[in-house]
C-alpha cells in the first residue's frame, strides 16, 4: 500500500486505490476469517486470542468511508447477536463511551456510539470475541484519500444506521463540520480509541479480571440448562476427512472437543466409535452455538427500515461452519453420558494403503480425494473415474494405476488422510480415463476480487495447477488450444467488460486509475470466451458472473430473481436446501441433499421455453418449501423448485453456471465439488 501511494504522490493518480487485492489472496476479507481461521495469519491470531492470551478486551481499527460520522466507536448499533454474557455487552459500552468522552476531553469531534455497525456481524475477530467472553471492540474512522487531505462539504455529510441525520444526538453530540481531513486527524483518534480503554482497565483492574472469571463461570452454568446440553459430531459423515477438519477448527477456538472411542447410544442414536462430542456446559458456550447450531437472523423492527424493507446484515446472517462444510451435528437435548476422552491435539488422520491387482480404488465423496488426485498427476500415472456403480466403486470414485510405486501411495495417503483401497476388478467397463485439466482463471484490476483471491487460495490448497488471465490473455483469442476450463469468479458483467465494454459503458470508472491498471476485456473478449466454449471448453461462472453467459451467449435460461425487490426476495448469506443430481458429472461424490449459501447478488434459473430447452441439465435445484436451513430467507416461492446450478451446452462445449459461491471464502466445503468436479474433466 505504501509503495502504491508513494509512487503516484504528486501526480493527478495521487490516493488511488491500488489495482490488486492488498492481501495476495482475500484482499478485505482478511477480517472474515477468525472463525474458519483459513488463512495463516488468522490461524496465528487464534492461537494468541482465543488459546493462549485470552485477553479482557480486543480492539479491531478500521477505517470506513469519508461522508459520515469522523470515527465510529462502541458499543455496537443494534441488532446485537444474542447467546454472550450481558457483562460481554456492558463492556464494551463502558469502554466506547470512555473512549468519546476523552475525545470530546481533547475537542476531537465527529465521534458516534452505538451506530453504523451492528452487533450481529460476520465472525471476524471483533465480532467472534464477544462470544469467547472478551470485549471484542471495533472502531471505523473516516477514510481520507490513502495518505492524502480530503476537503468535504458540510453538504456531503450524512447520516448511517440510527444515526438517521447528521445532528447532534446522544451518542453524537458534537458532529465534525466539514473541511479538510486528514491522515493526522485519523491518528489522533485512534491514540484515544487504542489508550482511554487501557485506561479505564488499569484503574479498574480487579473487576475487570473478576468479571472475566464471572463470564466464563455463567457461561457454563447457561450450557448446563440451555435446551441443547451438547453437539455430537457422528462419526460415520459422508466426507469424513471434512468432518474432522471441523473438529480441528472447533480445537482452533479453544473449543473443549471430546472423543468416544467405542460404540454408544444416547437419545435413541447409535454413534460409532471415532464420534465427537461438543458440551455447551463450558466457557465458550456462546461460539459453539453460533458455529454448530442452527441460526435465524432477526426479522424485526431493527433490522426493516421505516417503510418495511430488509436491511442487509453486516456481511452473512449464518456462520454455521458445519453447515458451510456439509457436516452432520446432532443436538442433544440432555447430557452425553459415554466414555468420552477431551481432545489434547489436532486431529491428524493418516490414510490407509491396500493394493489391488488392479490398482487402487479412492472415495470421491472426500474432497481431499481431489488433492491427492491432483499430487497423482505429477507422477504421470495413469488414472480413471467412475461412472457406473458396481456396489464397491460407486460414480464419482477415482482409480488409480497398479503401476505407481508403493511408497508414492503412501506420502500421498499421510499427506492428505485419503484411504487407497484395493481394486480387484478390472475397470475399464465402469469408469474412463481422466487427465489434468489445463485451467485458466479471469483476474482483473480495480482493487482485485476477493472472490477471485479465494478461489486461487482453494486452488492451491487442493494442490490444483492453474493459471491467473488478465485481459491480455482473453483478447488473445484461440483459448480453447490453451485452455480446457476457465473459471469467471463472483463478479458483475460490467467489470469484467469494462469502460470499453457493452452495457453502455456502465463498467468501472477508469479516469482515476493509471492507464496501465485499466482493466475489462469488452466485446473481443465476450467473443473469445463463447469461441472457447463453442471449441468445446468448460466455462464455470460464479453467482453474478453468470450474467455474462447467459446475456452475451444466448443461452435458454434465465434469472428468475433478476430485479426482485427485498420483499420479493430475499437471502443474505443464508443456507438453503437443495436436492442434488449424483448423476450429473459435476455432481460427482456429492449427498442427494445439500445445503447452498446464498449470498446477494446470487442467481436462480429456470429454463426459457424453445428449441434448445434440451441443452439445460439441472444440476442443484431448491426444494419446494421450508427450504431456509439457517439465516434470513424471505419470499421462498421465488425459488421453490426452481435451479440453484445448471449446465448448459453451448456448442462443443458447456458453461456451468453455479448461482451462488460455491467455494464463498474457501468456507463452503460442502459445495466444492462442483467446482473440483469441473476441473477434473467429464465426460
Amino acid at each position: 500500500m505504501t509503495d502504491w501511494y508513494n509512487r503516484w504522490v504528486g501526480t493527478e493518480y495521487e490516493g488511488a486505490d491500488p489495482p490488486e487485492l492488498y492481501h495476495h489472496y482475500i484482499g478485505h476479507d482478511n477480517n472474515r476469517d477468525a472463525f474458519m481461521q483459513n488463512t495463516v495469519e488468522s490461524r496465528y491470531g487464534a492461537e494468541i486470542i482465543f488459546r493462549e492470551w485470552i485477553p479482557q478486551g480486543y480492539i479491531d481499527h478500521h477505517q470506513m468511508g469519508p461522508y459520515t460520522a469522523r470515527i465510529y466507536l462502541p458499543p455496537y448499533a443494534e441488532p446485537i447477536r444474542p447467546g454472550g454474557d450481558p457483562l460481554v455487552w456492558r463492556e464494551m459500552s463502558w469502554y466506547g463511551a470512555h473512549m468519546a468522552y476523552k475525545m470530546e476531553e481533547e475537542d476531537l469531534s465527529g465521534a458516534v456510539n452505538a451506530a453504523i455497525y451492528s452487533g450481529w456481524g460476520h465472525f471476524g475477530f471483533h465480532w467472534i470475541t464477544p462470544f469467547h467472553n472478551i470485549a471484542g471492540m471495533l472502531t471505523e474512522s473516516a477514510s481520507a484519500r490513502l495518505a492524502t487531505p480530503l476537503y468535504v462539504h458540510p453538504d456531503q455529510l450524512g447520516g448511517s444506521r440510527q444515526l438517521p441525520e447528521y445532528a447532534e444526538q446522544t451518542t453524537f453530540p458534537s458532529p465534525w463540520p466539514g473541511g479538510w481531513w486528514h491522515v493526522r486527524d485519523i491518528v489522533e483518534r485512534q491514540i484515544i480509541a487504542t489508550f482511554s480503554p487501557l485506561e479505564i482497565a488499569a484503574k479498574n483492574r480487579e473487576t475487570v479480571l473478576r468479571n472475566a472469571y464471572n463470564k466464563a463461570h455463567r457461561q457454563t452454568e447457561r450450557g448446563m440448562e440451555d435446551d441443547v446440553k451438547a453437539y455430537v459430531i457422528p462419526a460415520d459423515q459422508h466426507d469424513v476427512l471434512t468432518s474432522l477438519k471441523m473438529v480441528n477448527k472447533l480445537i482452533g477456538q479453544g473449543i473443549t472437543v471430546e472423543r468416544s472411542d467405542q460404540q454408544f447410544t444416547h437419545e435413541g442414536h447409535v454413534y460409532a466409535a471415532g464420534t465427537h462430542v461438543v458440551s455447551l456446559a463450558q466457557p465458550k458456550r456462546g461460539v459453539i452455538r453460533w458455529l454448530l447450531g442452527q441460526t435465524y437472523y432477526p426479522d424485526n423492527s431493527y433490522t426493516r427500515t421505516a417503510e418495511g424493507d430488509p436491511i442487509r446484515p453486516y456481511d452473512m446472517s449464518a456462520d454455521v461452519i458445519a453447515e458451510f462444510m456439509g457436516v452432520r451435528v446432532d443436538p442433544v437435548s440432555t447430557s452425553v453420558q459415554a466414555p468420552l476422552s477431551v481432545l489434547t491435539d489436532w486431529v491428524d488422520p493418516l490414510g490407509t494403503v491396500s493394493r489391488g491387482q488392479q490398482g487402487y480404488l479412492v472415495s470421491g465423496r472426500q474432497n481431499d480425494a481431489f488433492k491427492a488426485i491432483n499430487l497423482l498427476f505429477e507422477t504421470g500415472v495413469s488414472m480413471r473415474r467412475v461412472v457406473i456403480d458396481t456396489g464397491r466403486a460407486r460414480v464419482g470414485d477415482f482409480i488409480i494405476d497398479s503401476e505407481v510405486a508403493a511408497s508414492t501411495i503412501s506420502e500421498v495417503a499421510e499427506e492428505t488422510g485419503v484411504d487407497f483401497m484395493a481394486l480387484n476388478v478390472d475397470p475399464s467397463d465402469f469408469s474412463h480415463p481422466i487427465e489434468r485439466q489445463r485451467i485458466g482463471m479471469y483476474q482483473r484490476y480495480y482493487g482485485g476480487n476477493m472472490d477471485e483471491g479465494w478461489t486461487r487460495w482453494l486452488l492451491e490448497d487442493f494442490e490444483f495447477e492453474y493459471s491467473s488471465l488478465l485481459d491480455p490473455d482473453i483478447l488473445e483469442g484461440d483459448l480453447a488450444d490453451k485452455w480446457d476450463v476457465i473459471i469467471l469468479p463472483a463478479d458483475s458483467k460490467e467489470m469484467m467488460l469494462g469502460p470499453s465494454g457493452s452495457n453502455e459503458g456502465r463498467g468501472p470508472d477508469p479516469s482515476s486509475t493509471p492507464p496501465d491498471y485499466r482493466s475489462g476485456f469488452g466485446q473481443e473478449g465476450i467473443e473469445a470466451l463463447e469461441a472457447f466454449v463453442q471449441a468445446g471448453g468448460t466455462l464455470v461462472t460464479f453467482a453474478e458472473a453468470g450474467d455474462l453467459a447467459i446475456d452475451e451467449f444466448g443461452l435458454p435460461v434465465r434469472n428468475a430473481v433478476s430485479g426482485m425487490s427485498g420483499n420479493e426476495f430475499w437471502s443474505p448469506g443464508s443456507t438453503l436446501k437443495v436436492d442434488v443430481d449424483t448423476s450429473s458429472p459435476f455432481a460427482h461424490g456429492m449427498p442427494e441433499r445439500a445445503l447452498a449459501t446464498y449470498l446477494a447478488n446470487g442467481q436462480v434459473y429456470e429454463t426459457v421455453p424453445g428449441a434448445r430447452s434440451s441443452d439445460v441439465r439441472r444440476v442443484l435445484t431448491y426444494i419446494d418449501r421450508d427450504i431456509l436451513q439457517s439465516g434470513w430467507l424471505l419470499g421462498e416461492e421465488a425459488i421453490a423448485n426452481k435451479a440453484a446450478v445448471v449446465s448448459v451446452q453451448h456448442g462443443q462445449g458447456t458453461v456451468l453456471l453455479i448461482g451462488f459461491r460455491a467455494q464463498h471464502r474457501a468456507q463452503t466445503h460442502g459445495t466444492f465439488k462442483l467446482l473440483f468436479n469441473a476441473l477434473m474433466g467429464h465426460s
